[in-house]
């Protein structure tokens, strides 16, 4: 049984984070982030097509949910897993230079589809 807590301690209580306080910052950060990043995203469109031909709303947003927090419990635990060994400085970097990479060849392939 939870003993009787005082002050911001019931937050820890029910959040079984003890010594640590929620940043609420990161949150909005993360939560603003990836809203922005998978608005008109394939993710988006793939959920578009699930409605209109399943006719079922809620329950491809329940399943997208439900798909979604998966996909990112996964990011969340190796992201912390890689940053035990490898500096976050050098994660930028490598995404920097990863994304970079993906943009040129994405404009290479466009460049190759112009008609001559």
């Amino acid at each position: 049984m939870m003993e009787q807590a005082t002050g911001t301690d019931w937050r820890h209580h029910i959040l079984g984070v003890r010594g640590k306080t929620m940043k609420w910052q990161v949150i909005l950060l993360a939560f603003t982030t990836l809203f922005l990043a998978e608005l008109g995203d394939k993710t988006q469109l793939a959920v578009f097509t699930l409605v209109t031909k399943s006719r079922a709303p809620l329950e491809v947003f329940i399943g997208s949910i439900l798909a979604l927090a998966a996909v990112t419990l996964i990011g969340v635990f190796f992201g912390d897993l890689i940053t035990q060994y490898i500096r976050p400085f050098y994660l930028k970097l490598g995404a920097a230079f990863l994304f970079i990479g993906i943009g040129a060849f994405m404009l290479w392939q466009a460049i190759a589809e112009i008609p001559v």
